[in-house]
C-alpha cells in the first residue's frame, strides 16, 4: 500500500496489469470491454483507455468483428523470454500425465502469482465423466481451489496471516466456507494430512485434491491437483488417491530443486 500512494503512477500500472491479467484469463474467446471493466472495478471510459493504450504497445488485441480484447503477440514474446526463468512445465509434464493416467482423474499444475494460482498445464484422466472446473489460464485466490488451499496451508504463519488480513472479501465472493474460521480450519487439516481437499466448494459435485510442490528454499510456488466428480472421491479412495497426489508432489519438488540451480 505504501508503495502505491508514494509512487507517482503506480495505481495506473496495477490497474492495467489487472487488466493484462484478466484478458489473458478469458482464453481464446477474449472478453468484452463490459466484462473487463466490472470485473476490474473500473469505469467503462477507464477500462476503455487503458486498454487503448495496452493495444498501442502490442500487449493487447481487439477482434475486428466480435470487438472482444485478447492478449496481444507483444505478450508472447515476453512470455517466451520469461519462461526459461519462470516455467518448469517441461520439468512438470509427464509427472502430471503420469497423475492422470494413475488415478483416471484430470490432473493439473498450477503456480502460485502473488495471492493467485494459475493452471499451467491440464492432463485429461481416462474417466469418461470429468470436471471442467480448472484450465490452462484459471486463475483463483489462494485458499480457493484445492491448489491455492495447499499453497496457502504450507506458507508461513504470518505471511497467511497478512493474506486473510488483505483479502476479507473471500467469504463474500466464494460463500460462507471461505471466512476467516473454516478457512483456518482447512488449512490446519491440510498440513496434518498433507494434502488439500475441495469437497465440491467452487461447483457442486466438483471435488479436487491438492498437494503442494516445493522450491529449493522450501517455498510452496507451485501445486499438483486432481479434479473430479464426488462419487469418485469416497473416503477409501480418497486416501490412495492423496498418497498418489503426494508421491507426485514429492516427484516434482525434488526435481525442481535439482534442476533450478
Amino acid at each position: 500500500m505504501e508503495l502505491t500512494t508514494s509512487v507517482p503512477g503506480t495505481q495506473a500500472i496495477a490497474r492495467a496489469a489487472r487488466l493484462l491479467r484478466l484478458v489473458t484469463a478469458a482464453g481464446s474467446d477474449g472478453a468484452s470491454l463490459q466484462e473487463l471493466a466490472i470485473a476490474a472495478d473500473l469505469s467503462r471510459s477507464t477500462a476503455h483507455r487503458l486498454l487503448s493504450a495496452l493495444k498501442s504497445e502490442g500487449l493487447v488485441d481487439r477482434d475486428g468483428a466480435s470487438t472482444r480484447w485478447m492478449p496481444g503477440p507483444e505478450l508472447f514474446l515476453m512470455g517466451s523470454v520469461a519462461a526459461a526463468r519462470y516455467d518448469v512445465t517441461a520439468l512438470a509434464r509427464d509427472i502430471v500425465r503420469s497423475l492422470a493416467v494413475k488415478t483416471e482423474e484430470s490432473a493439473f499444475l498450477s503456480v502460485r502469482r502473488a495471492d493467485e494460482t494459475v493452471c499451467l498445464l491440464r492432463e485429461e484422466g481416462s474417466f469418461p465423466i470429468r470436471s471442467f472446473v480448472l484450465s490452462e489460464g484459471v486463475r483463483f485466490p489462494l485458499g480457493v481451489a484445492s491448489a491455492g488451499l495447499a499453497i496457502l496451508a504450507f506458507l508461513p504463519d504470518h505471511d497467511v496471516d497478512a493474506y486473510l488480513e488483505r483479502h476479507p472479501e473471500l467469504e463474500g465472493s466464494w460463500g460462507r466456507a471461505h471466512g476467516q474460521r473454516p478457512l483456518r480450519t482447512r488449512l490446519a487439516e491440510t498440513k496434518e494430512r498433507g494434502y488439500a481437499v475441495n469437497p465440491g466448494l467452487i461447483v457442486e459435485g466438483s471435488w479436487g485434491l491438492g498437494a503442494a510442490v516445493f522450491d529449493r528454499s522450501g517455498r510452496p510456488e507451485w501445486a499438483l491437483s486432481l479434479t473430479g466428480v464426488a462419487f469418485r472421491f469416497g473416503p477409501d479412495r480418497m486416501a490412495e488417491l492423496g498418497r498418489t497426489l503426494l508421491a507426485h508432489a514429492h516427484q516434482l519438488s525434488a526435481r525442481i530443486s535439482s534442476t533450478r540451480r
